[in-house]
């Protein structure tokens, strides 16, 4: 029987420490990495991490010192990799399958935003919004495509054991 991701669980993180261990419990877990997202704030001041050009392999993540170097490992196995400018709020990391969404809010120019791209992928102009909002604040958005019910409780419970905030579950359109 064949099954279909059409169901997400998102959340958002804080800190970075608490994105690196959501991402490797992720990992840990047996989810398929394909399936995982990322998009956060490229924090080009403390030299954290850096990711090459326009590129959306993994190896172009370079990372810097302390917590970059944790931070570009966790990203590094991470499909889809990749910078975002997004106009009007800057430069972000994004990676799975949220990247074509987005990437197509970047090349819309000043119309194009973040809230646009998660619109594209089903969310609420009210939730995409107010996703943006946090994303705009600094924190992480990472979001998991699920094929049954085990796995959005397996990834909330991920979430949840993470103190990670916002943790909900919605059906998503394909972002291609």
């Amino acid at each position: 029987m064949a099954t279909t991701h059409d169901t997400a669980v998102f959340c958002i993180s804080d800190t970075r420490e608490k994105t690196i261990a959501i991402l490797n419990a992720l990992r840990a877990s047996g989810l398929r990495e394909s399936e995982i997202s990322l998009v956060m704030p490229h924090d080009d001041g403390g030299g954290d991490i850096a990711i090459e050009g326009a590129t959306k392999a993994p190896e172009g993540a370079a990372t810097g010192a302390g917590s970059g170097m944790v931070l570009g490992g966790v990203l590094g196995w991470m499909a889809g990799i990749g910078a975002l400018a997004i106009p009007g709020l800057g430069p972000f990391i994004a990676a799975g399958p949220i990247m074509a969404a987005l990437g197509g809010a970047a090349i819309g120019g000043a119309s194009g935003s973040i809230a646009g791209g998660l619109i594209g992928l089903g969310f609420s102009e009210y939730e995409a919004k107010q996703y943006e909002g946090y994303l705009k604040e600094g924190n992480a958005l990472i979001s998991v495509s699920v094929a049954d019910s085990d796995e959005v409780s397996k990834v909330k419970q991920i979430f949840k054991d993470a103190d990670a905030d916002h943790i909900s579950a919605q059906g998503v359109n394909d972002a291609d």
